[in-house]
């Protein structure tokens, strides 16, 4: 199985385009007027929202990328996990999928079959129907899902609308990027190794399920851009979320390992575009490296009314054990990202 892995140069979230290229790439693209979008484009959020009527709208996302581990079949299910955590993170049901592929002929074709049965066992687990896709060759293996989720427009969850006085849930460690780089380097235990792939497998499904029932005012998916990229598009022009990172769940070996200067080139990506809008001379190098690390498949960061932050993180933590209340949302201060 090692062909699989070999001949990528980057794989999992790790591979996306830098946030600051990506929205100079963005900049230019006409801008359409559609009362019925409700979210496009030009709002950085997870996905795209269209409103069909008064009662329901459609949640539109497409995720995709290259291998991030040897297995086939344990890739597929990542990369579903990981497509579908769009719609959890807007608070929606996800109900149609369709396969994206890219395939080596060299390969074997054992392997895109196990890849595709990974995928749709997470498809089916998400209560989603697999209605086709599109397949090309390629030289690098790539697998993601185009989803089709719906939800009520009343219940749609930005990822830029918290409000003074929430509190932050993380529910799932960070460090995955890091796991990754340090297992390509024999540098992680089989244990260790596999504890970050039963995070990426995880759906966010089940935390997403229990936050419909409390006052969440925002949520995104921490993904390719790190923790402190996706706070920052959290706190938008108008808040600041101040983050303890005393608080933050870190999958174990992670931080030792950055302290020693694994890192990825997405991590540093992540640091560039943050720039000056987060203080980082009193926390310690291998700290900054785990909040700036691309979460292939992560977390769901949520923002919830503090007084049912506790009630909410005792039924995440009944599927999701590592979650963690992370921090507060405050009134705009000189800077959006404040660390402690």
């Amino acid at each position: 199985m090692n062909d699989f892995l070999s001949t990528c140069t980057s794989g999992g979230c790790g591979a996306k385009i830098g946030a600051s290229d990506l929205s100079d790439h963005l900049k230019n693209l006409p801008k359409l007027n559609n009362k019925n979008l409700l979210i496009g484009f030009e709002e950085a959020d997870d996905a795209a929202v269209y409103r069909l009527n008064d009662n329901e709208a459609i949640i539109q996302t497409v995720d995709f990328f290259s291998p991030m581990v040897d297995d086939p079949y344990i890739f597929g299910k990542i990369a579903a996990a990981n497509a579908l955590s769009d719609v959890y993170a807007m608070g929606g049901t996800p109900f149609i999928a369709l396969n994206i592929v890219c395939f080596p002929e060299r390969l074997p074709k054992e392997s895109l079959q196990r890849m595709l049965q990974g995928g749709a066992e997470k498809i089916v687990e998400s209560g989603a129907t697999l209605a086709g896709g599109h397949s090309i060759y390629d030289h690098e293996p790539k697998y993601g899902l185009s989803v089709t989720g719906r939800i009520h427009p009343d219940n749609l969850v930005q990822n830029n609308t918290p409000k003074v006085g929430d509190a932050l849930i993380l529910t799932k460690p960070l460090g995955v990027g890091i796991i990754l780089a340090a297992h390509r380097v024999a540098q992680v235990s089989a244990e260790e190794f596999e504890f970050a792939i039963e995070q990426m497998i995880h759906l966010n499904k089940y935390a997403a399920a229990k936050m419909m029932g409390y006052s969440v005012h925002a949520a995104t998916d921490v993904t390719g851009f790190g923790l402190l990229g996706h706070a920052l598009e959290m706190a938008g022009k108008d808040y600041s979320l101040v983050i303890d990172t005393e608080m933050l769940p870190i999958i174990p070996k992670a931080l030792e390992l950055a302290n020693e200067f694994i890192v990825t080139a997405g991590g540093q990506r992540n640091r560039l575009h943050l720039g000056s809008q987060v203080e980082l001379e009193d926390i310690q190098s291998g700290m900054q490296e785990i909040m700036f690390d691309p979460q292939t498949s992560g977390g769901l960061l949520i923002s919830v009314a503090a007084e049912d932050a506790s009630k909410l993180l005792k039924e995440i933590q009944e599927t999701d054990k590592e979650a963690s209340i992370i921090g507060t949302v405050v009134e705009r201060e000189q800077k959006p990202l404040i660390l402690l």
